[in-house]
């Protein structure tokens, strides 16, 4: 494998840390509230505190399950990229998912090799990848699919690995709305229309350094995972915007911040909670493994 196909593997790992960031939108533990958020009022007219209203905001995306998702993502110099499909966190993440390369040095890379999109499938135990024809010509032994079985890459990987498997396997798709809960520092920043539905809009700053001391909101274990996450990215501080319709349910979320890869910018819309979804593993025939593939690089001994 030529060292332009082996980054091309790289990317597709990278992409799909960066989906589990889009995905963020519900919750796994709702808190027990009953407001509602949308609009900021109870049903009696009194606004409720931006903090009571996400709350609420948890529970009802988290019991959704599933939704139709629309984003963009960049990071640095390195990558643009468009996201769409299906997504559901009800026990892990699953979907299906497009990506496609609009700029940065990887879209580059994937024009020479005559391929702008991947498309993705996220299972319990892993994912995999369509990597396109001119991998599978160079290096995937006529097999169009690659395996990234989540256990393989963290033997591999050692700690990275380990990283990146828990935050697959175990986070909810609730980021967006577990930080600004920790950021204990919300404002409601009024109505908008988001997509033809009318919303409202929180904004909050993460600040890595105040999580403990402002949130009364997690307990300790979820301030620890979302402090690792942060750290992971070389991040300390991060800026959240979500609009939420009048079913509590988020329709658009804005993250922002600076980390150890460039600036990082993602705009999410989502849709059609609830939608059906149904993820097929790729034929055995047409898939390669990550470890073989690698193992396959290793030089003789």
């Amino acid at each position: 494998m030529n060292s332009t196909t082996m980054r091309r593997t790289g990317l597709s790992i990278a992409v799909a840390a960066a989906l589990t960031g889009l995905a963020a939108c519900g919750s796994g533990d709702s808190g027990g509230s009953s407001d509602k958020a949308g609009g900021g009022k109870d049903s009696g007219g009194i606004k409720l505190s931006p903090i009571a209203a996400l709350r609420s905001v948890q529970k009802s995306t988290d019991q959704a399950d599933t939704a139709r998702i629309d984003g963009k993502t960049s990071m640095g110099s390195q990558v643009s990229m468009d996201m769409k499909g299906v997504m559901g966190w009800s026990d892990g993440i699953t979907g299906n998912v497009t990506v496609t390369f609009t700029g940065g040095a990887q879209a580059q890379q994937m024009e020479q090799l005559g391929q702008t999109k991947i498309d993705y499938r996220y299972l319990k135990n892993g994912f995999y990848a369509n990597m396109g024809d001119t991998f599978a010509s160079q290096a995937g032994g006529g097999r169009h699919w690659l395996e990234y079985d989540y256990d393989t890459l963290a033997e591999m990987s050692g700690a990275a690995g380990e990283a990146f498997q828990d935050q697959m396997q175990n986070s909810t798709p609730n980021q967006s709305v577990k930080m600004l809960l920790a950021s204990g520092d919300v404002k409601r920043v009024g109505e908008e229309e988001v997509r033809g539905t009318k919303a409202t809009h929180y904004s909050g700053k993460v600040d890595l350094a105040d999580f403990t001391a402002k949130s009364a909101d997690l307990d300790e274990e979820q301030l620890s995972e979302l402090k690792k996450q942060f750290e992971q990215a070389g991040m300390s501080t991060e800026t959240i915007d979500i609009w939420v319709n009048d079913d509590d349910l988020l329709v658009k979320k804005i993250e922002k911040a600076d980390t150890k890869n460039g600036a990082f910018e993602q705009t999410a819309y989502y849709s059609d909670y609830g939608t059906p979804l149904s993820v097929e593993k790729p034929p055995a025939s047409d898939t390669v493994g990550f470890k073989e593939l690698m193992n396959k690089q290793r030089p003789a001994v």
